[in-house]
């Protein structure tokens, strides 16, 4: 099938969408927190331990989607690792104890996710003839967006089916969105590996300045993912209702999905530093409003303003990638990025939920937040405005 670009890039964006949505739904795993809780008997901690491992995972899958988009057909791999994830939550929805969970969520599950996201992302952008914030601030909208559809969804069918048969569902889904995804691919002829495209296996161009932009990125994110993996749980801690952290879920996750597209829409007019410092600005306004008033519809608009902060920095660090490297390297770039997401899965969360263990309250764990974006602050403030490698350059990337 011989397409314009122009419909590629739509036939990409569609297929990265239906892929993505799905396995977003990590980001709503706080809404099996207390039901998982009280069929395993299982703690708080455990249960943030078996997230870190998935982001892990996830981030492993992510390294290592760069190669394999190289050796295989982007239709075959999709298929591979969504029938792969499919089968650790299957492992999840027959658990009978915690180290199923921690097999089938956090040590399968991850994996396919992160080869799909890195693979979709690359996608877009090979077939993009321009570089977009706006686009790859979408791109990575889609774990939040995914989140706030599936919490209210996996809230009802929990009620309805019960938890096995909600994990089961959700299984089915996976491989159905990661099939018709690979049709399109297929169809529609997308490569996502250009044999001329310049050397990604030599190392990171410009280390300083991807050193920063990890650092920012990771602040950042410690305190977000502790609010996407926990905010049912935080709500309820700051005396919400079951329905209001419900609610509270599908709010937060989709005000960090719009951040994330308006954090990559951002950098498409102002500076990236500029809107670094923004971002971790507003979630350290949100950290000390709640500090200030603890009660359970501050804890939603100050749990919602972390979240966002996070999200700003998610978006304009895929917005920034594509402007401080060549497009080509956007993948095995973004690829190396997330390792920041995963080491910021396994800090701040899960301290969080050791606190919690002890305290039953997270007052320690915003203070924490809050002073995490102060330095945030500090370290944006020295990212570059402008480009570090041209976006149209053919740079190859060197140690």
């Amino acid at each position: 099938m011989t397409l314009s670009p122009r419909r590629r890039l739509a036939v990409a964006l569609s297929a990265a969408t239906i892929l993505n949505l799905p396995f977003g739904t990590i980001y709503a795993f706080s809404v099996f927190l207390k039901p998982m809780e009280a069929l395993l008997g299982v703690s708080r901690a455990q249960m943030s331990l078996v997230f870190g491992l998935a982001t892990i995972t996830l981030t492993f899958g992510m390294l290592i989607g760069p190669r394999l988009y190289r050796a295989l057909p982007p239709a075959v791999l999709v298929l591979a690792s969504c029938l792969s994830s499919a089968t650790g939550l299957v492992i999840m929805a027959t658990a009978t104890g915690f180290v199923q969970l921690l097999i089938g969520y956090g040590l399968i599950y991850g994996v396919g996710g992160g080869i799909c996201f890195v693979l979709a992302q690359q996608a877009v952008n090979q077939t993009s003839e321009t570089t977009s914030g706006l686009v790859n601030g979408y791109l990575v909208a889609l774990y939040p967006l995914g989140a706030m559809l599936g919490a209210p969804v996996f809230g009802w069918a929990i009620g309805a089916f019960g938890l096995r048969a909600t994990l089961g569902g959700l299984a089915a889904t996976i491989l159905i969105a990661g099939a018709i995804a690979a049709f399109m691919l297929h169809a529609a002829g997308i490569q996502v590996h250009d044999p001329g495209a310049p050397n990604a296996e030599g190392g990171i161009t410009e280390r300083p300045i991807f050193l920063r932009l990890f650092t920012v990125f990771f602040l950042a994110a410690a305190a977000g993912l502790t609010v996407l993996s926990q905010a049912a749980g935080i709500v309820q801690a700051y005396g919400g209702q079951s329905a209001l952290a419900l609610g509270a879920t599908t709010f937060i996750t989709g005000a960090i999905a719009a951040a994330r597209t308006g954090g990559g829409a951002l950098v498409d007019r102002f500076a990236v530093p500029q809107v670094a410092c923004g971002a971790h600005l507003w979630s350290l306004t949100g950290a000390l409003l709640l500090l200030m008033w603890p009660g359970p519809l501050v804890s939603v608009a100050g749990l919602a303003m972390i979240g966002m902060g996070y999200g700003f920095v998610s978006g304009l660090t895929a917005g920034a990638i594509s402007r401080y490297w060549h497009r080509n390297l956007f993948g095995y770039i973004a690829s190396r990025m997330y390792v920041a997401w995963c080491i910021a899965a396994l800090s701040l969360p899960v301290l969080a939920g050791w606190l919690f263990d002890r305290t039953q309250g997270y007052a320690a764990a915003m203070m924490i937040a809050a002073g995490v974006n102060v330095v945030g602050v500090w370290v944006a403030r020295g990212l570059p405005a402008s480009a570090a490698v041209k976006p149209g350059a053919n740079t190859a990337a060197t140690g």
